[in-house]
């Protein structure tokens, strides 16, 4: 593999991991200030949308691991 699409599936790779890092952040912040989302009163619902997020996110991580597995970062 060159070093254009190593870069590239790297990048994708921190991408995918930064957007569960932030959408795992949220459901900690709904978690333990659940009045801070105002106009949002119901935050089962909220927390659920952000773990949509993660799944998503998740799943490509898996299918990067799945369909690229000669790839890790930095390497």
């Amino acid at each position: 593999m060159g070093d254009l699409e190593k870069r590239l599936l790297d990048a994708f790779r921190s991408h995918s991991k930064g957007h569960v890092d932030k959408h795992l952040a949220n459901i900690s912040v709904l978690i333990k200030n659940p009045v801070g989302i105002g106009e949002h009163g119901d935050v089962i619902a909220e927390i659920e949308k952000e773990m949509m997020e993660v799944a998503k996110y998740d799943d490509m991580l898996s299918m990067l691991d799945k369909y690229f597995p000669q790839i890790t970062l930095n390497d």
